[in-house]
């Protein structure tokens, strides 16, 4: 017997969307991100729960009683969706794209490449304002390819912006 049957199968190979475990340094976004989706998550919620109390106290029906306790339950869920959701999320700025993923179910892995870039936005609505964000749209000519970075810092957000930017406009230019 030699050393080879002991180790066992080979490792199975990495899946199309972990083609770069090692070898890309991953950019976590911010976790305050969790508390903005949160809150949003608590305002739908409050709407939902005041209309089926409101709707179960008028009519009486037990199936709105049903209904409450079942968008309890998916909010629960969601709750802990969010949490993961959100670390789930990061990005990576190679030598000629950028690489976006996220996804927990459904996972998704963007590859933007510089010189495809049309423009990029940067975004910050009123809650994460409030939590000093700031999301980072880049926009490409194939809608499809679009892909989008939550949960930066405002000067993290600028920096990508601007960095991307130039990157965008020295690829463009050798086209």
């Amino acid at each position: 017997m030699n050393s080879d049957d002991l180790a066992g199968p080979p490792p199975a190979p990495p899946g199309p969307l972990e083609p770069w475990p090692d070898t890309v340094d991953w950019q976590p976004i911010s976790r305050d991100l969790i508390w903005v989706e949160l809150i949003r998550l608590g305002i739908v919620l409050a709407v939902a729960l005041v209309v089926l109390a409101v709707a179960w106290a008028v009519t009486g029906l037990w199936l709105l009683g049903v209904a409450l306790g079942v968008v309890l339950l998916l909010a629960a869920w969601r709750t802990v969706t969010i949490v993961r959701a959100v670390r789930a999320w990061g990005y990576a700025e190679r030598e000629n794209d950028l690489l976006v993923r996220h996804g927990l179910l459904i996972r998704r892995l963007s590859i933007v490449p510089y010189a495809r870039m049309q423009f990029v936005d940067v975004t910050a609505g009123p809650l994460e304002r409030a939590f000093d964000l700031a999301t980072v749209q880049l926009h490409t000519a194939a809608a499809a390819s679009d892909a989008r970075v939550p949960g930066l810092r405002p000067a993290e957000a600028s920096r990508l912006r601007d960095r991307l930017t130039a990157l965008g406009e020295d690829r463009a230019e050798g086209l």
